[in-house]
């Protein structure tokens, strides 16, 4: 039970009380008034090129709103719950919450392109795909059911943009930042929703700071990459949408052919912007405020990243000049960009990689499994963990040749305890078995093999197409609607990199 006034939680309860819940039902009605708030921001290109959608636009923000105003106000006095456990539930909750109701545009298109001519079957198949573009716009995946995503009304291609920008940074994330006095304990909701995030300097007193200043750097690199892309020549509306889906390193695209009609140069500030997205919001605070010796602390995953990037592009370079025989030009700048996009699990595409070599499309598989900095937008396992498991690789073989030496796992030159190299192998084995049983559930439904392994990678990971038709520039419109759902269920696993979902899922999560 929550001890009254004070808050505190007494460590012998094993239930959530009605406080608990009152709390969550509070919280998720906040998130979705700033959900609805981004919504009905999508009125501006709806009135600007006069699309005739603005009835929609209300009506989709008008629900979320009226939704969150119901959860916020009727459950204005709560208890300030400060317990990790329901930190992990609050977050499984809300992006569950956000989802549903992000999904709202794109169904309210459905039903008017199908014109409420429609049975209950291809009402479900339409909420399924709906569902699975909000799930793949708020993670930041990028993996579409839109075959023709240039059909789309320019409110609902904002949206998808605009979804990616927020799920880049976190939106419980920048909730806190804008509205700090929640009565949360911010740290654990922090941990909850980025589990991966390079946390070790971070504490609950400094959490407000620390996430505004995220939040600060985010925006300033938004405008500073649309002023640079606009400067080329570009008009503010592209320019804005792809900003939106690469410093997010989400990778929708307004257009069928992502980024391949735009100019060299677009395409390789595009590029540096996925590039950057992959870095730790952490250390770009560092650089920011020119804290160089807090720099050095982080280099040992910034380098591990920046070599990473630059071999797997001089390998990709290779394999199109040799697999496709392209010219030097265009293997040299496909290579840089799609091999940035995969790394950072971003997804733009800047051709269509379903006709590349395929040893260079699994290449593309193990690079967004691996992922980029930690306490970036990335996605994947991470660089921190990665470099962890090859170092632990490295010690046992060590400790094979020499059993009486002491080698000690370090990381930026101080010793990695036991307790962090046994947490990352866990979320290691928990990441492969959510892989393994991904595909099984997409082979059951109906999905070719192939398919069903670059679908479940690409949704994990965040990285978006796939192999086969879901992969270049494929969508995953053919899948069946079982199919759509266990992909959107694997998005937010990967989003919360499965530990958070899988915590409440055990039945010692529900007892003391």
């Amino acid at each position: 039970m929550l001890c009254g006034a004070t808050g505190m939680v007494d460590r012998n309860s094993w239930k959530f009380d009605l406080s608990d819940w009152r709390f969550i039902i509070r919280f998720i009605g906040i998130l979705l008034l700033a959900e609805g708030g981004a919504m009905l921001s999508c009125l501006v290109p709806a009135l600007h090129f006069g699309d005739g959608h603005v009835v929609d636009v209300v009506l989709a923000s008008g629900i979320t709103i009226a939704a969150g105003a119901v959860l916020f106000f009727f459950n204005r006095r709560f208890t300030v719950v400060s317990d990790r456990r329901r930190a992990y539930l609050m977050v499984t909750l809300m992006w569950v919450a956000l989802s549903l109701f992000g999904a709202l545009p794109y169904f309210i298109n459905f039903l008017r392109q199908s014109q409420l001519d429609l049975s209950f079957r291809m009402a479900v198949s339409g909420f399924a795909g709906s569902l699975f573009e909000s799930v793949s716009g708020l993670t930041a995946t990028g993996a579409t059911v839109f075959a023709d995503v240039e059909a789309l009304p320019t409110w609902i291609l904002l949206w998808r943009s605009m979804s990616q920008w927020l799920g880049g940074f976190g939106i419980i994330m920048m909730v806190l930042a804008i509205a700090p006095r929640l009565g949360i304990n911010k740290y654990s909701l922090y941990t909850a929703e980025m589990s991966g995030a390079d946390n070790t300097r971070k504490t609950s007193i400094r959490m407000n700071v620390t996430v505004r200043r995220m939040l600060v750097i985010y925006i300033v690199l938004t405008i500073l990459f649309v002023m640079a892309l606009m400067a080329t020549g570009l008009q503010l509306w592209d320019a804005a949408n792809l900003v939106f889906t690469n410093i997010s390193s989400g990778g929708f695209s307004i257009y069928n052919d992502g980024i391949s009609r735009f100019s060299h140069v677009q395409q390789y500030i595009v590029a540096a912007a996925m590039l950057v997205s992959g870095i730790s919001f952490a250390l770009l605070g560092d650089i920011f405020f020119l804290r160089f010796a807090r720099v050095r602390q982080g280099l040992d995953q910034l380098r591990f990243y920046l070599i990473i990037t630059l071999l797997a592009i001089m390998a990709v370079v290779f394999g199109l000049k040799v697999g496709m025989n392209y010219g030097w030009e265009q293997s040299v700048r496909c290579g840089i960009v799609q091999t940035i996009s995969a790394v950072t699990t971003s997804g733009t595409l800047v051709d269509d990689t379903s006709k590349w070599w395929m040893p260079v499309n699994y290449m593309f598989v193990i690079l967004s499994l691996c992922g980029a900095m930690a306490g970036s937008t990335s996605g994947g396992l991470k660089c921190m963990r990665v470099l962890i498991l090859v170092r632990s690789v490295r010690h046992l073989l060590r400790g094979g040749m020499h059993p009486g030496a002491v080698n000690p796992i370090r990381l930026n030159g101080r010793p990695v305890s036991q307790e962090l190299v046994t947490n990352v192998l866990v979320i290691f084995f928990v990441y492969m078995f959510t892989l393994l049983l991904g595909t099984m559930a997409l082979l059951l439904c109906g999905v070719g093999a192939t398919e069903s392994i670059g679908a479940v990678v690409g949704c994990i990971s965040g990285y978006g197409p796939g192999l086969g038709p879901s992969g270049g520039f494929g969508c995953y419109a053919g899948f069946p609607v079982m199919a759509k759902t266990i992909c959107s269920v694997i998005m937010v696993l990967g989003r919360l990199e499965c530990l958070t979902v899988f915590i409440i899922l055990t039945p010692k999560f529900w007892h003391r």
